[in-house]
């Protein structure tokens, strides 16, 4: 029960009709704009409702910061410190008791409450506060509660709040519940426009803008910037810049529980301070003082790739609702300044909302978490998008790779020792199997660097950072070396940490379903500290890193620093970097685009342990080549780990067999016009494709695209076991090709389709085939006396006669001979005997004697 008069705040005014709403159904939505009050009253207002019993209130935080402060705030409103009847909970700190009434948590912590043991003892209703920032762990959060709420636990009261959403969909997703509005209290904002020049940087605008403001406003000022580099470079342009009343805070996730604290706390009497902070400082906070907002309208947002499996920060425009959000934090205690560094018309073309993460997020953690609530597919749970389908097919397959569920979606031993761990699913499984081999201190140390970045330095050497990190004193870096001694310890076979919470929460799932850590552990005193000596046994952080990224195993190629990864992406490192002299590297975090990215944290490998931890994915492959010059089969033999060729060697040409295959792969990689096609075979297979056009089946087809797809039927038999074109007998061509005219027809071929015509002047005179008609190119002398058109095909296909002089050279085309004496000779007679005047032209060569000779016998 509260013990002190809350203070009238714009929420004050609806908390009546909340309540009356969470006391007659199980849930609400409240949209209430920024500085209505709604994160400190509505918990603090819910603890006299007589449905909570002895209940807590869990009031979820997209961020540890706001965290600290919702709960500070309502401690402070209730004459308490944090850790009595408020308390909070996070990933590297925990302020709670047995008095806890109110515990403030971040929002993935919510979702492993929920899967170790999906019945929520002793809470009594889940608030999810600034929900419109739609980050992938509170809509997680919301839909497993929404799911519990409906099959093991209707008592439960869930209470969304957002200040920008559209309430009507989470209402729906709460099955029609009310929409409460409150109206907000903010003061005057006056929204200005100083356009950043074209190929200004943003930290050089950023501290213009700044030192201008605080020249012609008073009050602190909070600028908003993409990420840490920049704040950084800003505060670097400021410094010994501004008036010895003012003071450069920065405010961004990497900075310790502390260091946050100090830049949101008022400044003392007197002076003044410029906040320079990240999208952190957007909602859920009130920095006391600040009256100028200035606005660099960029905002870095994790990407996330299916394709490469690579999540990336990038620089994007903001929403139009997060540059609202911004300038609001100008107006939350008085009448206040915001300037945009952007046209006033480009406001119109931002887009209107952060995209939701989970439509752009890896997913594999989700669909390990629904695993473990028995859900195999997670769009089958109450979200509010859906997430999509290649992610989700991209995150069962990583899953799959690493044994974490099976076939059907199940959780695998593998994966609930993975589960166990608050870590992304790549990093869990890298503690998990160092584990195996009494490694998880040093792999939870190094996963805990990757996960909270900033400690041990921000080089790309994970070596290195690994080595101060261990040595560094301050407070964050102490709370995640003890962080790491919770993980390690939580990877220990179950034996040995005596008992599994999953077994614990699977029978309750039993009944409807789920499984996940719970409220992080109190802090381990200092004495639990323990640094540890280099690893031994194994080669240091890459040999843990490659059981988290085997697929971005790097090898130098070339030029100094640029590396190809497993996954066939490209990757670099500037010359300079010690790493970049490294033949081998396991790559954590790559920056920028696939084929170009730059490596932003790595550690060396030897390839004895990539071959030792990736044995199953290396393969050894035997790849045949065709030298073109030689006519002949070379054999390499290579070993792959993906796009790496990790060896290879050229081994002797095939024999037998062998070679005849490697015969076949060359043909159908570079085609048939590779064998040494004689006369005889080239006449054959045009005859053969004569018929098949003129007869049809069952005569064979003998193009191209025929005679590669059968191959193995009417070349491969005839070929002598020699890796090189030059030692295949023309005649087997021939042969084989025989082959492909049925039996009953082979001894039709010649009477069909005869490769010579008998002339009447003795001559066998050869046929072409080689175009639509059978053609007989023959001296018009060696038909005289024949009467009758010359055919083929039992005399059905008339020869297409190409008539020639005594040189060989076209004089006549025709598929009437008859008619052609009778017409046409006498012009092509008085032509030829001018020509050639000692060969004979009889007027009328029906009755004149063929012959084959150039001139008449006795000239």
């Amino acid at each position: 029960m509260t013990t002190k008069p809350l203070p009238e705040l714009p929420v004050s005014a609806v908390l009546p009709a909340l309540s009356d709403a969470l006391g007659h159904g199980n849930s609400a939505v409240l949209v209430a704009p920024p500085g209505a009050g709604k994160t400190t009253l509505v918990p603090l207002a819910l603890l006299d409702a007589s449905w909570l019993g002895a209940g807590k209130i869990v009031l979820l935080e997209p961020r540890r910061l706001a965290a600290r402060a919702a709960a500070r705030r309502m401690a402070e409103l209730l004459g308490e410190e944090p850790g009595a009847t408020v308390g909070y909970a996070m990933r590297m700190e925990n302020r709670t008791s047995a008095k806890t009434r109110i515990l403030v948590v971040t929002e993935g912590v919510l979702a492993r409450m929920i899967l170790d043991d999906p019945e929520l003892p002793g809470i009594s209703a889940v608030i999810f506060d600034e929900f419109h920032e739609r980050s992938l762990d509170g809509d997680f959060g919301l839909a497993l509660a929404v799911d519990v709420q409906g099959a093991l636990r209707p008592d439960l009261r869930l209470a969304v709040m957002s200040a920008t959403l559209d309430g009507a969909r989470v209402a729906k997703l709460l099955s029609g519940a009310p929409v409460i509005e409150s109206e907000g209290r903010a003061f005057p904002v006056d929204i200005r426009y100083d356009e950043r020049p074209a190929g200004i940087a943003i930290e050089d605008a950023m501290a213009k803008a700044i030192r201008s403001a605080l020249a012609d406003e008073s009050g602190s000022v909070l600028a908003f910037l993409p990420g840490q580099r920049e704040i950084e470079r800003t505060a670097e342009r400021l410094a010994g810049k501004l008036g010895a009343d003012t003071d450069i805070v920065p405010l961004y996730g990497m900075l310790d529980g502390k260091q946050q604290d100090a830049a949101i706390k008022p400044s003392p009497s007197g002076r003044r301070k410029v906040v320079l902070a990240t999208s952190i400082a957007e909602t859920s906070i009130t920095i006391d003082g600040v009256r100028v907002v200035v606005d660099s309208g960029l905002s870095r947002l994790p990407r996330y790739e299916p394709a490469s499996g690579l999540t990336r920060l990038e620089t994007v425009r903001v929403s139009k609702a997060s540059a609202d959000q911004r300038a609001g934090r100008a107006g939350r205690t008085q009448p206040g300044v915001a300037v945009r560094l952007w046209r006033a018309e480009q406001t119109a073309a931002l887009p209107a909302f952060t995209p939701p993460e989970i439509l752009e997020a890896d997913l594999s953690g989700l669909m390990l978490d629904c695993a473990a609530f028995g859900v195999a597919d997670p769009t089958s749970l109450a979200f509010l998008d859906p997430p999509p389908a290649p992610a989700l097919n991209e995150a069962r397959a990583l899953l799959g790779a690493l044994d974490a569920i099976d076939g059907a979606g199940r959780l695998t031993e593998a994966g609930a020792a993975m589960r166990r761990l608050a870590l992304p699913v790549r990093l869990a499984h890298m503690v998990a199997e160092a584990a195996k081999t009494g490694h998880a201190h040093e792999a939870a140390m190094l996963a805990v660097l990757l996960t909270e970045r900033g400690l041990g330095g921000d080089g790309a050497d994970l070596e290195r950072r690994l080595m101060r990190f261990r040595s560094e004193r301050s407070p964050r870096a102490t709370a995640a070396r003890q962080l790491a001694e919770r993980l390690a310890k939580q990877a220990l076979p179950s034996p040995l940490r005596g008992g599994s919470a999953t077994e614990l929460s699977a029978a309750k799932r039993e009944r409807r379903g789920g499984v996940a850590d719970g409220v992080p552990e109190p802090t381990p005193p200092r004495s639990a500290l323990r640094i540890d000596p280099p690893l031994e046994g194994e080669g240091g952080a890459g040999a843990l890193l490659v059981h988290a990224w085997p697929d971005r195993v790097a090898k130098a190629r070339g030029e100094r620093g640029r590396f190809v990864l497993a996954n066939g992406s490209g990757a670099m490192l500037d010359a300079a970097d010690p790493l970049a002299g490294e033949t081998w590297l396991v790559v954590a975090d790559l920056q920028g685009k696939a084929q170009n990215a730059r490596i932003a944290a790595a550690a060396p490998i030897d390839e004895s342990d990539v071959r030792a931890a990736l044995a199953d994915r290396i393969e050894t492959r035997r790849e045949t080549s065709f030298d073109r010059d030689k006519r002949a089969v070379r054999v390499r033999e290579t070993i792959r780990l993906g796009a790496i060729v990790i060896s290879e060697r050229m081994l002797p040409a095939p024999a037998g067999a062998d070679a005849d295959r490697a015969i076949l792969d060359a043909l159908r990689e570079h085609g048939l016009s590779l064998l040494p096609w004689s006369k005889e075979a080239e006449t054959l297979r045009q005859r053969l494709s004569w018929l098949h056009r003129g007869l049809g089946a069952p005569w064979p087809d003998v193009s191209d695209a025929a005679l590669m797809e059968h191959l193995d039927d009417w070349l491969l038999p005839f070929l002598s076991g020699a890796a090189s074109f030059s030692a295949i007998d023309p005649g087997a061509i021939s042969a084989g090709l025989a082959t492909l005219v049925p039996h009953d027809l082979q001894r039709r071929v010649e009477a069909l389709a005869p490769t010579h015509f008998d002339a009447p002047s003795g001559s066998r005179v050869p046929i072409r085939y080689d175009g639509e008609w059978p053609v007989l190119a023959v001296r018009v002398q060696e038909l005289f006396g024949l009467d009758r058109h010359p055919s083929i095909a039992g005399g059905t296909v008339p020869l297409t006669l190409e008539l020639l002089s005594p040189a060989h050279r076209p004089i006549q085309t025709t598929r009437d001979l008859p008619g052609f004496w009778r017409g046409s000779w006498a012009d092509v007679r008085a032509d030829m005997r001018g020509r050639y005047p000692k060969h004979v032209w009889p007027e009328n060569p029906l009755l004149a004697a063929a012959t084959s000779r150039a001139k008449p016998r006795g000239t």
